[in-house]
C-alpha cells in the first residue's frame, strides 16, 4: 500500500503578493515539514507517528497559527487546541485552552492513548499536562509581534467576535 501526505500551515493562505522576506520563510518551513514527514514515513514510521512529528514542527514555526505564533483572544491571550484520529481504531484525543503546553497535538496524543476520554480542556487539560510531564513554558513564549499585530488588525477591521471570551479570527472575514 502507498503513502500520501498533506499539511498546510493553518487558516488562511500564504498569497504571492506577500513580501519575499515573509512569504519565503513560511514556504520554506512548509517544504521542511514535508521533507521530515516523508523520511518518517519512508523509515516506516508509524502514520499516527508521523502526523505528530509534522505537526510538532507546525506547532513549533512563529509564522503559523498553532503553538507558537497562535491566533490570540480578544484579550491578546492564547488558548490553543488540538486533536488526532487513529483512523483505523478510531480512537482519538483532543485538547483545547491550552496557554502553556508547547505541543498541543502531544498532549492530544496523550488523551488518546493514556485516558478513556476523547476530550480534555482549559484546567484539566492543563493539570494532565504536568500529570504527564509534557514540556510546559509561559504562556508569553507564544506571542509573536507578528500575532499581536494580526489581532490588531483584525480588531480595526471589526473582523473580532467575542463569544464567552474568545475570539474567532479569520483572514477571510467573521466568522
Amino acid at each position: 500500500m502507498g503513502w500520501a501526505i498533506a499539511l498546510h500551515g493553518g487558516a488562511g493562505d500564504i498569497p504571492l503578493s506577500l513580501p519575499a522576506d515573509r512569504r519565503l520563510p513560511r514556504e520554506a518551513a512548509l517544504h521542511h515539514c514535508l521533507e521530515i514527514g516523508v523520511a518518517a514515513l519512508k523509515a516506516q514510521k508509524h502514520p499516527l507517528d508521523v502526523v505528530e512529528l509534522v505537526v510538532r514542527e507546525l506547532e513549533n514555526h512563529p509564522n503559523f497559527n498553532a503553538g507558537k505564533g497562535s491566533v490570540l483572544t480578544s484579550r491578546g491571550t492564547v488558548e490553543m487546541e488540538a486533536c488526532i484520529m487513529d483512523g483505523n481504531s478510531k480512537k482519538c484525543g483532543a485538547v483545547s485552552g491550552l496557554t502553556t503546553v508547547v505541543n498541543a497535538i502531544s498532549l492530544a496524543r496523550l488523551v488518546m492513548d493514556n485516558t478513556p476520554h476523547i476530550y480534555l480542556g482549559f484546567d484539566g487539560a492543563e493539570a494532565f499536562a504536568r500529570e504527564q510531564g509534557v514540556e510546559t513554558v509561559d504562556s508569553s513564549h507564544f506571542i509573536t509581534p507578528e500575532n499581536i499585530e494580526r489581532l490588531k488588525q483584525a480588531k480595526e477591521a471589526d473582523r473580532v467576535q467575542v463569544y464567552m471570551n474568545h475570539v474567532i479570527q479569520s483572514p477571510f472575514g467573521s466568522i
